[in-house]
C-alpha cells in the first residue's frame, strides 16, 4: 500500500499496489497529489529503492520537489 498525506489538509491518498515500482511511484505522485494537491514543497519518505532512484529523483527534481 502506498500512503501520502497531504500536510496542510491531513488530506490521505493510499492505493493499493501489488508491486511497488519507481514507475508506479510516478503515477502515484503525479495523479494523487500534484493533480489534486498542486506541486508539494517536499517530500519525505522512508527512502526505499523506489524513492532513492535516479529516474523518481530526476522526475521530483523537474517539479521542484525537495526531497
Amino acid at each position: 500500500v502506498l500512503v501520502a498525506v497531504d500536510y496542510f489538509t491531513k488530506w490521505i491518498e493510499a492505493e493499493p499496489l501489488a508491486c511497488i515500482s519507481t514507475a508506479n511511484v510516478q503515477k502515484f505522485v503525479w495523479k494523487n497529489m500534484v493533480t489534486r494537491f498542486g506541486i508539494p514543497y517536499a517530500l519525505v519518505s522512508d527512502n526505499g529503492l523506489q524513492f532513492t532512484d535516479k529516474k523518481f529523483n530526476s522526475f521530483i527534481e523537474n517539479l521542484g520537489i525537495r526531497h
